[in-house]
């Protein structure tokens, strides 16, 4: 690496690890191309191909590092291996007992409802690529309802042929409800209000945090405090429920695939990567062809850093995955090191605005904060650009606000600009304060189609 974290030096980027095992590989007598195809139970499949040596060093983490990123970058519950060893070790790191029980459980269980299954086969018997992405946004026409579900506030919009001519936001605490009916209640009367200023309802979309299919809710934060038996009853079909009492086409997906679809039709792009830096990492993707994809795009647990005793995410437990790195969490665990002496009960957004305040002031510790998310940042862009098709590249959340992010920014394009020449050209953009007020409920809203 020519450029280290200003405040933690020890960072290995995955995209310089991955870079230097590949060129190892390559140049090794026992070289063989290593396929993985993960496939879901709707069908879909998709295939990533490596070269791996099994005479190189770190070969072991290296494919296990990069089933981790496909598993929450694409999702899947059946995993076809060409390499025995590799099949071998990955069964039983990613089982209930292993090192990845969380993966296996929150992937396998809650998302695809099936165990994660790791098969050997050959190259020849491998299942065939497909894709069940369909078209979804960009329909402006007719009266529409457009919402957006946050952990701290639900935004609602009405939308006339791609016209805003209602917008609100209301309170709500949904973390810790335990009852199916505030948040059925919550939604319907955010539904209602946004209705009564259009002439009819055409139809509905809207975007939440958590994991969507098929706008099923498979595992969302926003639903946390309610029992696992009510959310089978009551949450997780419960967008077809107002599908059904609204009678018209109905749509939810994730919120950063949102965001990203938001940032691509007022940007005229495709190819756009969304990342938002707040409570956790939320990221979303519109593909080359301008859909959203079926992918998970969860980030968050994505690993970016490989070294032994890189941060520990305490939900997962594993080691350096991206929401340690870009959010509120990262700046908190920084600020220490930096020198900011807070309260150990101080909640993390509260220790955010006292680091905000301090680059605001001119506070060089501050700075140095941004500039160490900045360097992580531009080795991280290029790790995913390895696996997505970026054009664009929009950031938001609180964490990029104000000088901070402007330091984030360009302390990235910095990095990419030397070590990274080849994605010197992804365009880093933020959105304005109009897209930010109203291009999320217009693209939710614009998911159905009438048709």
């Amino acid at each position: 690496m020519k450029h280290q974290p200003e405040l933690d030096p020890e960072f290995i980027a995955a995209a310089v690890f991955n870079r230097n095992y590949l060129k190892a590989a390559e140049s090794a007598t026992d070289k063989c191309t290593l396929t993985i195809a993960l496939e879901r139970p709707d069908g879909s499949c998709f295939h990533t191909r490596r070269v791996i040596s099994p005479s190189t060093p770190n070969t072991q983490l290296f494919v296990e590092r990069l089933v981790k990123f496909l598993l929450w970058m694409q999702g899947g519950s059946k995993l076809y291996i060409t390499d025995k060893s590799s099949a071998d070790l990955l069964s039983t790191i990613y089982s209930k007992s292993g090192a990845r029980a969380f993966d296996c459980d929150l992937i396998g269980t809650k998302v695809f409802a099936s165990d994660i299954q790791f098969i050997y086969c050959t190259e020849e018997d491998l299942p065939k690529e497909k894709t069940n992405n369909r078209a979804q946004g960009r329909n402006l026409d007719g009266c529409r309802i457009g919402f957006d579900l946050g952990g701290s506030d639900r935004k609602c919009a009405a939308v006339i042929d791609g016209k805003v001519v209602f917008s609100e936001e209301v309170e709500w605490s949904p973390y810790f409800e335990s009852d199916p009916q505030y948040h059925i209640d919550g939604i319907q009367a955010s539904l209602e209000e946004a209705a009564k200023h259009l002439p009819r309802v055409d139809a509905i979309g809207g975007s939440a945090a958590g994991v969507i299919v098929n706008s099923e809710v498979r595992v969302s934060s926003l639903f946390r405090g309610i029992s696992p038996e009510d959310t089978e009853k009551y949450i997780r079909r419960i967008f077809y429920d107002f599908r059904d009492k609204w009678a018209v086409p109905f749509e939810l997906v994730n919120d950063g695939d949102v965001s990203a679809l938001a940032g691509s039709m007022s940007m005229d792009a495709n190819g756009v990567l969304g990342i938002s830096m707040g409570t956790s990492l939320a990221a979303g993707y519109v593909n080359a062809q301008g859909n959203i994809t079926s992918w998970l795009n969860e980030l968050a647990f994505a690993p970016i850093d490989y070294r032994e005793d890189a941060p520990v995410d305490e939900w997962s437990g594993d080691a350096g995955c991206g929401v340690q790195y870009f959010s509120q969490q990262a700046v908190a665990r920084l600020a220490g090191i930096a020198g900011f002496e807070f309260p150990e009960e101080m909640p993390f957004p509260e220790q955010l605005i006292k680091v905000q305040e301090a680059m605001a002031s001119g506070d060089d510790k501050a700075a140095a904060i941004y500039r160490t998310i900045g360097t992580y940042f531009g080795y991280t862009i290029a790790h995913w650009a390895d696996f997505y098709e970026i054009n664009k590249l929009m950031i938001l959340g609180r964490v990029t606000s104000g000088q901070g992010g402007d330091l984030i920014i360009s302390t990235a394009k910095k990095i990419l600009e030397n070590e990274f020449p080849e994605h010197a050209g992804i365009d880093i953009v933020t959105p304005n304060e109009n897209d930010k007020r109203h291009g999320q409920a217009i693209a939710a809203a614009s998911l159905p189609a009438l048709d």
